[in-house]
């Protein structure tokens, strides 16, 4: 099959939805498929707002258009809702080409914390753009639920995964820090949580690995942790084994790839009981849900 990805989440943003895509893509052309990926490179982008590292597209409809038509995909799909997404939406309509679509990030409530527009009106945006969609692909059973209660439809869960022969158990020899370790992995954003992490009082060393738009705000309020800045491969590995408990701070993720990631390195999770967390940890066995956070990590250890 000629597959087309269109994804406005792309290098050198790092996200779970640019690792799965980079992923999804690569396993496709492995099971013999014909994959065009259609994402900011190529375009003449702009940062955005708030957010530098991820780039947006500007008036990409025309190029889009010529990939497609050129392309002639036997299947569409379309990651997120930015200017490729929609860009790629009004082709499939134009065309009454079938496509699914994927809700990977809580768009609203990342909104909602940056200014005062009510989730009411985001979520009433969000249902009018998938709605066309032959399929909206969502990333956990507890996020269909929710999304299902909000008027959305179609809706099917595409499990997250982890490449294991990269994410495996390597040792507690990458980091020489005072144990135990404690470490969140992934973006620096208000989004996260991270000031409900960094906050807690806890003994040995919190690590944090990742860039985003907060690093510089957060490394200086709290200076005795340790910012180690995006890492990748089989270093990134190598330090995700190192941790004695990985801690998921984030009450707004649809799945938290990084959790997965984190159980196959072997570390324990320690995590909000909110969609996500509940979707991937085994409480008592491969990690630990609380309200309290600091306990959660205590149990986890």
């Amino acid at each position: 099959m000629r597959i087309a990805l269109v994804t406005d989440a792309w290098a050198p943003q790092v996200s779970g939805v640019v690792t799965t895509m980079a992923n999804t893509a690569r396993l496709l052309g492995e099971m013999g498929h014909e994959v065009r990926l259609v994402t900011p490179e190529g375009h003449r982008t702009v940062p955005c707002p708030g957010y530098a590292e991820i780039r947006l597209s500007m008036r990409p409809k025309k190029k889009v258009f010529r990939t497609l038509e050129s392309f002639k995909p036997d299947s569409i799909h379309i990651a997120t809702e930015g200017p490729l997404g929609h860009a790629a939406r009004r082709w499939c309509l134009q065309h009454e080409f079938p496509f699914a679509t994927s809700y990977h990030t809580q768009f609203p409530e990342y909104i909602r914390l940056r200014a005062p527009i009510p989730l009411r009106a985001s979520y009433a945006y969000l249902r009018r753009y998938h709605r066309p969609a032959h399929v909206t692909l969502v990333r956990t059973k507890t996020q269909k639920a929710l999304l299902k209660a909000r008027g959305f439809s179609h809706l099917k869960v595409w499990p997250g995964a982890v490449d294991t022969q990269l994410f495996r158990p390597r040792g507690k020899e990458a980091l020489c820090l005072p144990r135990p370790i404690a470490m969140y992995m992934g973006r620096v954003a208000v989004e996260k949580g991270l000031g409900a992490f960094l906050a807690l009082e806890l003994p040995g060393s919190k690590v944090v690995v990742g860039g985003g738009p907060d690093l510089d705000k957060l490394r200086q309020r709290y200076a005795e942790a340790h910012f180690l800045g995006p890492k990748f491969g089989e270093e990134l590995a190598g330090l995700l084994s190192a941790a004695d408990v990985f801690v998921f701070p984030s009450r707004t993720d649809t799945l938290g790839l990084v959790m997965l990631e984190a159980m196959a390195c072997g570390v324990p999770v320690a995590a909000f009981p909110v969609p996500g967390p509940l979707d991937v940890i085994k409480d008592g066995s491969t990690g630990a849900l609380d309200e309290d956070l600091a306990a959660a990590v205590y149990r986890a250890l």
